[in-house]
């Protein structure tokens, strides 16, 4: 066994990573990544405090208060900051402070709470995280003295990236501390070398895991082989072979040894005896899932099994011979007594161990859960009938028993579990389908030192790394995020973007992993794969989502925490009412059950009090509704980042626009251009276009393309055989010096020795530059036609207005009538000039305009309609709108589409299509409608089931629940609340003809 790594931490954080951390988690992003900080808005933070987050898998949760009670033993440790529960997923979110609290405390945390734990891994991600630092240890050879040590030291600790440099002369090592996103271990190796001294890489403190499935170990021998060839890996760790699974979980220094390395290096040195095939995190969860619903059914059918003779003996009609049997008498007890103990036992302690190993955990750590109910109930029957057995073997009176009362409340209470992991497992049916879109296999393309192809290789497709090249076949998958470097293809991007066209992809364009080829042959060049893809930054959204919990949830956790001991306090209360007043004489002897007395009478009722009430179906109503709705809107492109979000939606009273990019098409044309002063038209879009050709803003894209178009297609300024010779890019501009963008007013710059502004008033006037009444009239001109006016000035005068217009999006109009129908008002804020801003409001028909306002303004316009505690949301397109994202109550990016990082968002909005933000809207009321109906049925089934459980309305109608009967009832309740949620499934987008009360004909 290679060593072990127990101590050998990382000093850095990952906000939700970790190496060896949760299946679901996110990670970081080299480059600017699409679902950044989707935690909460305190993710960033933890991260700069050295925070480290993980994921567990918890094993034996049955209701909210095991939850709760699992959250509670994580807060208690010292180091933990947050800890979250999710009793669906099964799963614990945990942040703490790595140098206060290990991996294995936590999970030692969970196992002390009484469950199971297992730290989950992440899909593979083989680049290094960027938040953090590493800790590498390098040989250092050629120092001889201490001024050798000081120039090494001085070296190192002089490189960009480089936090910490020790060197050892004794021991010829260094210990260097660098951020890998800002220097490589070879950079590190390359300077010392350069200084004069020998270095070579030994290790560092990354830390990384991969689970790899083996095939071809049959023996102890090739058990033994297998461990050979592992420790001699360079890089490993610490390894684990799991005989049962055939599972081979190897820790390795990702700084030293790849993960493909690994395989190649295993496989290579078995000669082909080994076949391994990386496990992936979501498809392992996945199957345990459904052990988990098997062995509940495996259980059940025994349960049933034993039970039915059980319920037979008790309510057949007399069988002549099997009577006869069983009134055989065997000893001081029945053969009928002795089989009905014997099988009832067997579901007692065998089949219902489960429950008594939960309720013991459960109070042993001070809590109390549904599985405390079951196990009182059951015993309370169980222990009753052994006692009224022995009693009449020793007094012979023989009082009724009841046996199949604890044997049929087990079988029943085993079903409803049974159902209950079947339909919770069908919430989690959006995460499956997405994790599904990733192809199994790729084919990877060797090449030569020279670049060219000579082998072409299929490897699975969780073992591509970052620059690897991949041939993607037409009708095949892309397997990872990358770019095209050669052929050109139409790509199906529906299941990731939401967009049904198919995008042409040619050399240099993007491609997405999971998306479909439909034509040609591309090569891509791999940029993200692992967590740092798209897809799988997708899933990570909406498994953390489901994870998160509502506020609503709250009531519920509050209530589960009280349900048990009030529902044992009423058993109690139960039994003694029925005893003293059956004693008193309050009621006739002839209520009794035959050969009954007081006390049993009394039991049976605060039996069935135990057994019918429900906490689980309380902690199901919110979590089961957010999970399906979550999933449902990545279905539909609306990526939710969290109940607490959903919740919010709903009550969303105004929903603000931005203008650009968001109401419009984002694709601005200009539409007129006019020189004053006599000037030339084509000098003057010559000076204007020189001077925008460092901008990046849309506007001045839309002009270097006006005037590039107008300079190369007007036959005055080119003949067609010198278009041909010349490809227009920036030769034919002029040089613009000290170029500088003012936000919110346009941008200036230096031009053959002239100052040269182009923007809005505002920059004008307050370069002290006059707007002459002719040229004011045309700007008016044209914001009355719903177009920004673009002011040129050259020196210290106007030279021309460029007229801009940006075309509305077809449906912005329908949109914004089908929020007015909803009872939501809509409000454009935007960054253009009142008139312009005037008529685009007009023509959608939006009352409230807010114009002229600078970027950072829009928090603060926010800010006003939030006074008087309305819920505001902000739909933005992500790149300028992050503060007033993250001031709303809730954000909606729309049209993030793969290379925007929202960090502030709630929402993200897939498709650039406005319908979406109805959707979202819509999709979060029709939730929490489905959340209130679930807690009023759990609340009402409790309300309702406990006094006729009591035998409250027993005087009246003499209606009496056997504890049995009880138990189905209780079992039912979850089932059918989660079947409740999951009548989402069938949400379908709102048509905004239904909502505009349209009818065509």
């Amino acid at each position: 066994m290679a060593p072990g790594f127990r101590d050998l931490q990382l000093t850095r954080v990952s906000g939700g990573d970790g190496k060896i951390v949760a299946g679901g988690d996110a990670g970081d992003l080299e480059d600017v990544r699409l679902l950044d900080s989707y935690e909460d808005n305190n993710s960033d933070r933890l991260e700069e405090k050295g925070m480290k987050r993980i994921q567990v898998r918890v094993t034996g949760m049955t209701c909210a208060a095991c939850s709760n009670s699992v959250e509670g033993a994580l807060r208690s440790l010292g180091g933990v900051v947050r800890a979250s529960v999710a009793l669906l997923q099964n799963k614990a979110d945990v942040v703490f402070d790595p140098d206060r609290v290990k991996d294995e405390d936590i999970k030692v945390a969970i196992e002390d709470a009484g469950f199971e734990a297992e730290i989950l891994t992440e899909p593979n991600s083989s680049k290094a995280k960027n938040n953090g630092t590493l800790v590498g240890q390098f040989t250092i050879g050629g120092m001889t003295c201490a001024a050798c040590v000081n120039s090494v030291e001085g070296i190192l600790r002089s490189l960009p990236g480089v936090k910490r440099a020790v060197v050892a002369l004794a021991t010829s090592l260094g210990e260097v501390e660098y951020d890998p996103s800002l220097i490589s271990k070879d950079d590190i190796v390359n300077a010392i070398e350069d200084a004069g001294f020998e270095a070579s890489f030994v290790q560092s403190s990354g830390q990384d895991k991969i689970i790899l499935g083996v095939a071809g170990v049959f023996t102890e021998i090739d058990v033994h082989i297998l461990e050979g060839l592992v420790s001699k890996l360079k890089g490993v760790r610490q390894f684990r072979f799991d005989r049962t699974s055939r599972e081979l979980e190897i820790l390795f220094d990702p700084e030293v040894v790849k993960s493909r390395s690994l395989v190649d290096g295993i496989e290579g040195g078995s000669d082909g005896k080994f076949k391994l095939t990386v496990a992936n995190p979501y498809t392992r969860m996945t199957s345990k899932d459904v052990a988990e619903a098997a062995n509940m059914f495996r259980l059940f059918t025994s349960s049933l099994f034993l039970s039915i003779p059980v319920f037979l003996i008790r309510v057949c009609p007399r069988i002549p011979l099997v009577y006869s049997l069983l009134l055989w008498r065997c000893g001081p007890f029945l053969m009928g007594d002795w089989l009905k103990w014997a099988l009832v036992s067997v579901v007692q302690f065998v089949i219902g161990k489960r429950f008594y190993v939960a309720a013991g955990r459960a109070l042993r750590n001070g809590s109390t859960n549904m599985d405390v109910l079951v196990a009182l109930g059951t015993s309370a029957s169980y222990f009753y009938s052994v006692c009224a057995l022995l009693y009449g073997a020793f007094t012979g009176f023989w009082s009724p028993t009841y046996f199949e009362t604890s044997s049929m409340l087990i079988t029943f209470v085993l079903l409803g579990k049974y159902l209950e992991s079947l339909a919770k497992g069908k919430t989690s049916d959006a995460i499956k389908k997405l994790v599904e879109l990733a192809p199994a296999t790729a084919l990877l393309l060797i090449k030569d030192k020279g670049g060219k192809c000579i082998e072409e290789r299929e490897i699975d497709a969780l073992l591509i790394q970052p620059g690897d090249t991949l041939k993607v076949l037409p009708g095949t998958k892309v397997p990872a995020d990358g770019v095209v470097v050669w052929g050109s293809s139409y790509i199906n991007e529906s299941m990731v973007t939401g967009e049904s066209v198919p995008v042409l992809k040619e050399v240099n364009s993007s491609v997405i992993g999971g998306t479909i080829n439909q034509h040609g042959v591309l090569h891509i060049n791999a940029t993200r794969v692992g967590s740092d893809a798209v897809l799988s930054q997708i899933i990570s959204l909406v498994e953390t989502a489901q994870m998160s919990k509502a506020p609503i949830q709250k009531l519920a956790d509050f209530i589960a925490s009280i349900f048990v001991p009030t529902v044992v306090a009423l058993a109690l209360l139960t039994l003694l009412c029925w005893y003293i007043a059956g004693a008193l004489g309050a009621y006739p002897a002839d209520w009794l059950p035959k050969d009954g007395n007081y006390f049993v009478f009394s039991l049976m009722f605060s039996i069935s009090v135990v057994v019918i009430s429900c906490p689980c179906a309380l902690g199901l109503a919110t979590p089961t509704a957010v999970m399906v709705a979550t999933g449902v809107g990545a279905n539909n492109g609306v990526l939710i980042k969290g109940g607490d979000a959903l919740e919010r939606a709903q009550k969303v009273k105004y929903v603000i626009f931005d203008k650009t990019g968001t109401l419009t098409q984002g694709k601005a044309t200009v539409t007129d251009a006019k020189a004053f002063n006599g000037m030339d038209r084509g000098g003057f879009l010559k000076l204007v276009a020189s001077a925008e050709a460092s901008s990046e803003h849309p506007l001045a894209k839309a002009i270097l393309e006006y005037a590039r178009h107008f300079h190369f297609f007007d036959e005055s300024s080119m003949n067609e055989d010198s278009i041909n010779q010349r490809e227009p890019n920036s030769w034919w501009l002029l040089e613009a010096l000290d170029f500088c963008a003012l936000p919110g007013r346009g941008i200036q710059c230096s031009i053959d020795g002239k100052q040269v502004l182009v923007g809005n008033r505002k920059l004008l006037t307050e370069s002290g530059i006059e707007i002459p009444s002719h040229a004011e009239s045309y700007v008016v001109e044209l914001e009355e036609g719903a177009k920004t006016g673009i002011l040129v000035a050259c020196g210290s005068e106007l030279i021309g207005v460029l007229g801009v217009a940006d075309p509305l999006k077809r449906e912005a109009a329908v949109v914004i009538e089908g929020l007015v129908k909803m009872g939501v008002k809509p409000v454009m804020v935007t960054g253009d000039n009142w008139r312009t801003a005037q008529a685009v409001a007009k023509e959608l028909g939006i009352q409230d305009v807010r114009a002229e306002v600078m970027p950072a303004g829009k928090a603060e316009a926010i800010k006003s309609f939030q006074k008087d505690g309305s819920i505001v949301a902000m739909v933005g397109d992500g790149i300028n709108d992050s503060p007033a994202l993250a001031a709303a109550d809730v954000g909606m990016a729309i049209g993030a589409g793969t290379d925007i990082a929202i960090e502030a968002a709630d929402y993200v909005l897939m498709r650039n299509n406005l319908e979406d933000v109805i959707t979202a809207i819509d999709l979060s009321r029709k939730t929490f409608a489905r959340i209130r109906w679930n807690y009023v049925f759990a609340m009402a089934y409790n309300v309702v089931a406990i006094p006729v459980a009591a035998g409250v309305f027993f005087p009246w109608l003499r209606l009496m629940l056997p504890p049995w009967v009880a138990g189905a009832c209780m079992a039912s309740s979850s089932v059918s609340v989660v079947c409740s949620s999951l009548l989402l499934r069938r949400y379908k987008k709102p048509r905004l003809t239904t909502i505009l009360e349209i009818t065509i004909e």
